[in-house]
This record gives C-alpha cells, structure tokens and sequence, in this order.
C-alpha cells in the first residue's frame, strides 16, 4: 500500500503547517495544493473496512481501560456550520464510534473544535460512548479558569467531561488545583498536563513529581523520541497514564517515506501502511496509555484505528521504522 497521497511537501505550505504546529496535534492533515500545482489524481486500493476489536490499556489511576486509538481535534474539527465542512466530521466520527474507540481530546482555543464536536456527538447521541477530554488553555487565575471550563461545558454540550488538562503547562499549580476541585466535585474525572514540544519535558517531568497527575500529554514518534529518556520510566513509576500528540509530526512524517513502499516486515504486525506504523510505534511504548491522532477525513480515520489491532513492533522493527526515516 502507498503512503498518504494527499501528502503535499511544496515549501510554503510547509512553512504554514509548521506556524500552526501548537495546534496540530498528532494530525496527518496537510493543505490542499492549488489548481494549477495539483499532481493528478493517483490511483489508490480500494478501502477495507476496520475490523478487530481495539486494544485497550488501563489508566494507573482507576484501572479503567481505554482504547489505545484515539482522536484529536485541532485543526480537523475547526470548521463551520456548512453541510460540505460537517458531513466528512459526521464520517470520522461514526467510524471511530463503531470500532469501539472512546479517547477525543480538545480544546477550548481549538477554534470552533469544541463547539462541532459538541454538536455532532449530540446529533448522533453518542455523548456517553465517549472518553472526553479537554483542558483549561491559556488562562491564568481560578476564576479565568472557571469560566473557561464553564463555556467549555455549554459548547460541548455536557455536564462533565472525562479529563480536565492543563494546556501547555501554563498558570500550571491554580489551574491543576482548579481541575482537582472539579474533580471533587464530579464535573471531571482525572486531570491532567499537557505540552507538545520536547524542550518542555524536563519541567514536565519535575511537575508530575511534585503534582502527581492522573495523566500527562506528550509529543512522540520516531523522530522525536525524548519521552523515552524520562517521561515514560516516570510516568510508570508514579503511576501516571500517557496520551500521546503529534505522532505524525504534524504530516512531516509522511513527506519522508513518500514514494518508499511499506516494508515487507510490517506484515508481521498487521500493518499495511505508514500512518499505522508510526501509531504502532508509539503504542508499543508499555507506559503509553492512548495516541491521538487528528483527521478530518474518514478513510484516514478507519486506517489510523487499524494500528489498534493486532501485534505491537518488536525493538528490531522499532529501529528499522526509525532507519527508514533517517
């Protein structure tokens, strides 16, 4: 199987993804080229639905199990009101309900994300089949904090959601205090701390020594694999779960494997094509709890939830994967 045909490397709309990277999350969406730079149309194997049943992995904090493929939603979910924006949304969303997945992050400075998230799991009431997580982003003091959480609430469209982050670890001992008082309260169930670059690791890890939190959001792949030196080994000792971002590198990854075929190994793993590969290599991590990764459209969604099935990479096949994108 071919890589991600919609991949495009042209230097300007790399350099517009890579303005974008705090929001893009773990997703494998790029821009689309214009009329006159497009390539034609390739011809591409005919899709094959998921089947299988996802693995799961239990949260140190409960034992509770979740499915080890999850969504994000920035950039995928930013869209507006228009059938031609939602309906593709309506798809991924189906799709990843009906394999049995559960894990959507979000966030209230996601644009529009919370608002259409809200709105579809509503339409297709599927609210309470669902892990909700969300996060206090980009505030400072108790009460920007609360009244953040609250509209997140209303756009959402719930009374309570699944994990409450603090984004980016920002105001980070009011907001965690502020999440573990909602947590009292039943309005959030585990909380959490999130950042997406491997330079904030370090405080990271000095933050989930002294707070102890439920669970942490990292950036890993097989490019940037700082997590493995301290964030995994930490995270299974105190007890805390791991979701993972931008396990595509924003799409990066796609740009250096195009045009390579899949190699044969991956066969052994069940995998027939790179997006499954990357998510396998970051789920085959024991101290990895969930991968998130984002797509607004619905065949890359049944081929991300495929990486949840079947064997894990092995270290020989962990290495061959990073070889192949030196």
């Amino acid at each position: 199987m071919t890589t991600r045909r919609d991949f495009i490397a042209a230097s300007a709309l790399s350099a517009a993804a890579i303005a974008l990277t705090p929001l893009a999350a773990c997703s494998q969406e790029t821009p689309v080229p214009s009329a006159s730079t497009a390539a034609p149309p390739a011809e591409t194997p005919a899709e094959t639905p998921f089947s299988g049943t996802l693995i799961t992995r239990a949260i140190p904090a409960s034992g509770e199990k979740i499915p080890v493929i999850g969504m994000g939603t920035s950039g995928s979910f930013e869209v507006g009101a228009s059938p031609a924006e939602r309906d593709p949304l309506r798809e991924v969303l189906k799709r990843f309900i009906a394999a049995g997945a559960t894990v959507i992050d979000t966030a209230p400075t996601y644009g529009s994300a919370e608002d259409v998230l809200g709105d579809l799991l509503a339409e297709a009431k599927s609210r309470a089949r669902i892990f909700l997580a969300t996060k206090l982003s980009g505030v400072s003091g108790r009460d920007e904090g609360l009244a953040q959480f609250n509209d997140s609430l209303r756009r959402l469209r719930t009374d309570k959601v699944e994990l409450l982050q603090v984004h980016n670890l920002r105001d980070t001992d009011t907001q965690l205090a502020l999440a573990r008082e909602l947590k009292q309260q039943g309005k959030v169930k585990y909380v959490g701390l999130t950042h997406y670059q491997e330079g904030a690791q370090a405080e990271l890890a000095d933050l989930m020594r002294r707070l102890k939190p439920d669970f942490v959001q990292i950036n890993y792949s097989p490019v940037s694999r700082g997590a493995e030196k301290t964030i995994f080994p930490l995270a299974q000792d105190l007890g805390v779960a791991v979701m993972i971002n931008r396990a595509f590198e924003d799409g990066r990854l796609f740009g250096q494997v195009k045009d390579k075929p899949v190699p044969d190994w991956a066969r052994e793993v069940g995998a027939d094509s790179w997006a499954q590969l990357f998510l396998k290599f970051a789920i085959s991590q024991p101290a990895v709890t969930v991968v998130i990764p984002a797509t607004s459209k619905p065949k890359n969604q049944t081929d991300n939830l495929k990486a949840g099935v079947g064997a894990l990479l092995d270290e020989k096949q962990r290495a061959a994967l990073v070889a192949a994108l030196g």
